[in-house]
């Protein structure tokens, strides 16, 4: 099969600034990838390019076998498209957003269903204005979906979402997969992709840093948060496994988790006179994702993101 979407060599300037460099992936029909990256990593300037949105300085994209800008016709009505905040009027409800955008496609979903998938039924009379964050974010995923997407673009579609948003959001997202949708999201939330994703792409300075299945980037061990400097050589001698000081008062002890290893673990902090602060038994992304970017997730965007206006 094909793939839905395919990035090679690709390199987009903003300006006088590179964004994007040397940048190739693909993504199949029914893969969901979640693109992660500190502000100023260049996820914003790949998803447009790969939209449609900008165009390429060199290199190539390509969305169901066509390129986005000169054979747009072709790829517009086969992707949806959630942004994270706005884009609607905030006088329009949502039943009255989701007929106009179903007027836009040939076979569109039917308003009312999605309504009703998406737990908006109660709001659906409510202006865009007065809705909750959740109900925003909910409505935005209702208007990508409404056009029946092959590629489906995701921005922050759990940001302020309650926890019974999130699960409905969650479902959505792995029904569409199953219906052979690809699926590109965007998120700052490390826990969600780890629970959606299918693979996990980390981007720093515009450049690809990792790239493979959420398992393949997880590494193993026991995690513990306490304070900065502790003597971990001592601690590794008596654990009898590597002990690793992967940040400031962040450790990670290279072994799988027993009642044994925690009570001695518990035993040596107490002895140094040394908070237990958090632990975690399993694969962290975080982890993987620190050693990666580092000090610089919170760099500043290059320049603001192109403002883009929906179909």
């Amino acid at each position: 099969m094909s793939a839905a979407v395919c990035v090679k060599d690709l390199e987009v300037r903003r300006g006088s600034t590179v964004a994007v460099r040397d940048l190739s992936f693909s993504i199949e029909p029914g893969e969901v990838l979640c693109l992660l990256g500190p502000n100023g990593a260049g996820k914003s300037s790949t998803v447009e390019t790969i939209e449609g949105y900008l165009s390429p300085s060199s290199g190539s994209v390509e969305v169901l076998g066509h390129d986005p800008i000169s054979e747009r016709r072709e790829v517009v009505g086969a992707i949806g498209v959630m942004l994270q905040r706005g884009g609607i009027y905030p006088s329009l409800n949502p039943s009255q957003a989701l007929h106009l955008f179903a007027s836009y496609y040939p076979t569109p979903l039917e308003p009312g269903a999605l309504l009703e998938r998406l737990g908006l039924r109660d709001v659906a009379k409510t202006p865009w204005r007065r809705l909750s964050g959740g109900e925003q974010q909910r409505t935005s995923l209702a208007l990508a979906l409404i056009g029946q997407p092959r590629v489906l673009f995701l921005d922050e579609p759990t940001a302020g979402v309650d926890i019974h948003g999130r699960l409905a959001i969650r479902e959505v997202i792995a029904e569409q997969a199953a219906k052979g949708v690809a699926i590109v999201l965007t998120t700052h939330e490390l826990s969600e992709a780890e629970i959606v994703a299918d693979r996990i792409a980390i981007m720093t300075k515009g450049t690809l840093a990792a790239l493979g299945l959420k398992d393949e980037l997880i590494t193993p061990g026991v995690r513990f948060l306490s304070v900065p400097g502790l003597p971990i050589s001592e601690l590794a001698t008596l654990l009898g496994v590597e002990v690793f000081e992967e940040a400031a008062g962040r450790y990670r002890v290279a072994s799988d988790s027993s009642s044994s290893l925690v009570a001695s673990l518990n035993a040596w902090l107490s002895e140094h006179g040394a908070p237990l602060s958090e632990l975690h038994a399993g694969g962290s992304l975080e982890t993987k994702y620190l050693s990666i970017v580092g000090d610089r997730a919170f760099e500043p965007e290059a320049q603001p993101p192109l403002r883009r206006r929906r179909r």
